[in-house]
C-alpha cells in the first residue's frame, strides 16, 4: 500500500510527468475511438507525422517531403502559444484569465487600425502596429486587473464580459473604415505586414512569418519575468498566498493589476500576429476565434510555465493542422478535438488524485494513532 501511495505521490508531484502521461492517454483513447468506428488509426498518426516533419505518402504509395506542412504547423501554433502564455501568466498570480480571447481581439483591432493609417515607413510601420496590438491587449487586461484589485470584482465574470465588449466594439469601429465590407477592410500596405520572404521560401511557400521570432521573444520574456526578476517573485508570492505576500510587504493590488496587464499584452501580441502575419487585409470578425479559449487548455497542459506552454501550444497546433489531413485519410477531423478535450480532462483529474492521496495519508495516520 505504501508503494502504491509513493507512486501516486511521485506522479502528482511531477508536472512534466503528468503532462506527458495525459497526452499519451489522450492519443490512446483516440486510437480506441477510431478503431471503434471502423477506421484505421494509422491514418491519424500519418497525418501527424506529415504535419511535424513534412514527410508524406501520396496515393501511389510514394513517400515525399514538403516543408510547407511544418511552416503551417508553426503558424497555427503561434497564437495558441501566446494565448497560453496569457492564461499561464495570470494563473501564476492566482488569477483565472478567461479574457485572453477579448484581449486578443483588442490587439488585433489596434494592430489593424495602425496598419491602415500609420505612415508606410518600412520596418517602423509593422513595429508600430505590433506595439499597438500589445498595448491594446495590456489595457484590456489591465482594466480587469484594476477592478479586481480595487473593488474585488471577480476576474472570471469581468473577463467574460470584456470578451463580448471587445468583439462588438471591434465590429462597430472596423465597419466604419472606408472601403470595408462585412468581411474585410482595404488591404494593408506591404510595410505593415509581418510577411517574411526568407521563412516562406524555407518552408516552400507557407505563411510562416516574423511572428515566429516575436513568439520566441515572448516566451523568453515570460521566463525571465517569472523566474529572474523581483516583479516575478512578487507575482508568484501573490499567487501562492495573497495574505502572506501582503504581510511580507508586497503590494498585492499592484501585482494583480500588473499580472492582468502583462497577460493581456501576450494575448494582444497574438491578435497582432494573426492579423499582420497571416492576412494582407484587416478582418471584421463575425464571432470569437477561440484562440483565447484554447489558450486555457494550452496553459493547463503546459503547467503555466514558459517552455511547457510553448510545447503544449505546439501540440495543440499540430492537432489543429492535422485535421484536414486526417479527413483525407477517412479519419473524422473531430478526433483532434476529442484528443484535446481528453487531455484537459485527464490533467484536471490530477487534483482528484491529490485529494485521494491526502485522504489515504490522513486515514493511515488516524489508524496509527488509534493503535
Amino acid at each position: 500500500m505504501l508503494k502504491k501511495e509513493r507512486i501516486l505521490e511521485v506522479f502528482t508531484g511531477s508536472d512534466a510527468l503528468v503532462s506527458v502521461t495525459v497526452v499519451i492517454l489522450g492519443f490512446a483513447a483516440a486510437t480506441l475511438i477510431i478503431l471503434t468506428i471502423g477506421r484505421n488509426p494509422v491514418g491519424m498518426y500519418e497525418a501527424i507525422l506529415q504535419v511535424v516533419t513534412g514527410i508524406f505518402r501520396n496515393r501511389n504509395n510514394v513517400w515525399g517531403w514538403n516543408p510547407r506542412y511544418i511552416g503551417e504547423w508553426l503558424v497555427m501554433s503561434i497564437p495558441l502559444i501566446l494565448c497560453g502564455l496569457s492564461m499561464g501568466f495570470a494563473a501564476r498570480t492566482g488569477l483565472f484569465n478567461i479574457g485572453a480571447e477579448g484581449q486578443c481581439i483588442a490587439g488585433l483591432t489596434a494592430a489593424q487600425f495602425i496598419a491602415l493609417y500609420f505612415p508606410p515607413v518600412p520596418v517602423l510601420h509593422w513595429i508600430a502596429a505590433v506595439t499597438g496590438g500589445i498595448a491594446a491587449g495590456a489595457a484590456w487586461g489591465g482594466i480587469v486587473g484594476f477592478f479586481k484589485a480595487r473593488f474585488k470584482v471577480s476576474e472570471v465574470v469581468a473577463t467574460i464580459m470584456m470578451n463580448y465588449i471587445a468583439l462588438y466594439f471591434h465590429r462597430i469601429i472596423t465597419l466604419r473604415i472606408p472601403g470595408s465590407n462585412t468581411y474585410k477592410t482595404p488591404d494593408f500596405p506591404a510595410t505593415a505586414t509581418l510577411a517574411s520572404p526568407l521563412l516562406a521560401s524555407l518552408t516552400n511557400g507557407s505563411r510562416l512569418n516574423y511572428s515566429l521570432w516575436l513568439t520566441l521573444a515572448a516566451i523568453t520574456v515570460y521566463w525571465v519575468i517569472m523566474g529572474k526578476t523581483r516583479l516575478g517573485y512578487s507575482l508568484r508570492a501573490t499567487g501562492l498566498n495573497r495574505d502572506a505576500a501582503l504581510y511580507g510587504g508586497i503590494n498585492v493590488n499592484v501585482s494583480i493589476t500588473a499580472a492582468m496587464a502583462i497577460a493581456g499584452a501576450f494575448a494582444g501580441l497574438a491578435g497582432a500576429s494573426v492579423s499582420l502575419g497571416i492576412f494582407s487585409f484587416g478582418r471584421i470578425l463575425a464571432g470569437m476565434e477561440n484562440y483565447g479559449f484554447d489558450g486555457i487548455a494550452v496553459a493547463l497542459v503546459g503547467n503555466s510555465t514558459a517552455w511547457g506552454t510553448a510545447l503544449a501550444g505546439l501540440l495543440f497546433g499540430m492537432l489543429k493542422s492535422a485535421q484536414s489531413l486526417m479527413q483525407n485519410r477517412q479519419i473524422p477531423k473531430e478526433i483532434t478535438s476529442i484528443i484535446m478535450g481528453l487531455v484537459v480532462v485527464f490533467i484536471s483529474l490530477r487534483a482528484g488524485v491529490k485529494l485521494l492521496i491526502d485522504w489515504q495519508m490522513k486515514e493511515k495516520a488516524r489508524r496509527q494513532r488509534s493503535e
